[in-house]
């Protein structure tokens, strides 16, 4: 366990990279500016979303589980950062929702399942 709990911030870090980079691929599908501060304020949100729910989620202990951990922190972090986004007076239009929730998924479940086959493969050997 002291190996996770050394490891869990590197994996939170690369988390949220996936985070942002799905803001900025998405500012830039709607030809938006790529600035800093426009793709931070468009991922702060779901940063803010995945923060809480990792924390609360033990991530020394869980950070790679696709299952149940995983699964509640994307979840999470789409439903919360969404509700943030629309308290920061941004929209949330139904096509929005499901690219976010295709995109988070794919970006926090499939690092997490990465890890998974990494672990195993090595187990293996």
């Amino acid at each position: 366990m002291s190996e996770n709990i050394r490891k869990w911030p590197l994996w939170a870090g690369i988390d949220l990279v996936l985070i942002v980079l799905f803001a900025l691929l998405g500012r830039r599908e709607h030809e938006h500016a790529l600035s800093i501060s426009g793709i931070l304020f468009t991922a702060l949100p779901f940063l803010i979303a995945y923060l809480i729910m990792t924390l609360i989620s033990r991530p020394w202990v869980t950070i790679n589980r696709l299952w149940p951990t995983g699964v509640l922190v994307w979840l999470g972090t789409v439903a919360l950062g969404l509700a943030l986004r629309v308290a920061m007076n941004s929209t949330a239009a139904l096509p929005f929702i499901i690219v976010t929730v295709l995109a988070l998924g794919l970006f926090l479940m499939g690092r997490r399942l990465v890890c998974k086959l990494v672990a195993l493969r090595s187990v293996k050997k």
